[in-house]
């Protein structure tokens, strides 16, 4: 038999299925109203299908007859990985797929989206540029993303206050979504706790294309004693929001990643971002005492 006659046997199978439905279960076609059209036309354009984003992962539970579902339910509540997916033969069911393409793109888009002007506006941030030109540059030149070129480093010096106890910096690092879902609430703790403490600190500098070594330009640009960066985080499949603080005392180009005082995971499943930014202000009141951050403050 070629593949001809194989093509053909199937598409007479399958027409004979087809025809044998249609005989056991005759449906009695009833043509729509006027409104019930408009009702299905409106649905769908209301958003008819669910957002499959909103699905708390940690409540889903797949398994279908589990030996012990509360102990199982109870171990999800301690990780947001996806656990208790189930499967549809060899493979994930469809929910589980489209939740992961979902979560991917989410994170994709953080990395490779910008940080709204208007954002930055709004915040009062004076903004500036490293080296880096382009998103594509920034990704494959990370010491592009640590120094800044003439014009932005005028700036930089004309605009801040020179040697302050504290400089903020926002940088918007490889999530932009992280930088605009926690800064509205993470920075007014912060600078409450800093007044609260007597630090005075600098105007806040937005930097676009930002790696964590641009603090140490920083630093040595304007003299400050404490660098205390915002960015955003590698966005993963948990969440593309995550921001990190990174804090150093009198930090300098080529200095050692040890040196650097890190708080992670800021964000609305993480350590929220108002008591992130009091707990920061407290570790930059700590650096200033002992004169020392990373490593050093904790020996």
């Amino acid at each position: 038999m070629d593949e001809l006659q194989l093509k053909e046997m199937i598409r007479t199978l399958l027409s004979e299925m087809v025809d044998s439905d249609k005989e056991e279960t005759p449906i009695q076609a009833e043509p729509l109203k006027q409104t019930e059209t408009v009702s299905i036309e409106s649905q769908v354009e209301d958003g008819f299908i669910d957002d499959i984003t909103e699905v708390d992962i940690q409540e889903q539970f797949l398994v279908p007859n589990a030996v012990n579902e509360e102990a199982y339910r109870k171990i999800k509540k301690f990780t947001p990985a996806r656990l208790g997916l189930w499967r549809a033969g060899t493979r994930y069911k469809t929910q589980s797929v489209l939740r992961f393409r979902a979560d991917h793109a989410a994170a994709q888009d953080a990395v490779f989206s910008y940080v709204s002007p208007d954002f930055v506006e709004e915040m009062g941030f004076i903004p500036v540029h490293t080296s880096a030109s382009s998103k594509d540059e920034y990704l494959t030149r990370p010491d592009l993303g640590r120094i800044f070129p003439e014009d932005q480093q005028a700036i930089i010096q004309e605009k801040c206050k020179r040697n302050p106890k504290v400089q903020i910096i926002v940088g918007d690092g490889l999530s932009s979504s992280a930088i605009e879902a926690n800064l509205k609430d993470f920075l007014p703790a912060l600078k409450q706790g800093l007044t609260m403490f007597g630090l005075d600190f600098s105007e806040v500098l937005f930097i676009k294309h930002a790696r964590v070594g641009a603090m140490d330009h920083i630093a040595e640009l304007t003299g400050a004693e404490v660098v205390c960066m915002l960015v955003g985080e590698r966005p993963g499949l948990v969440t593309a929001e995550s921001m990190s603080a990174y804090i150093a005392y009198k930090p300098w180009i080529g200095m050692p990643e040890a040196k650097r005082t890190v708080l992670s995971n800021i964000h609305k499943g993480g350590t929220p971002a108002v008591e992130a930014g009091a707990y920061v202000a407290e570790i930059i009141k700590k650096i200033l005492d002992h004169k020392k951050s990373g490593v050093d403050l904790k020996g």
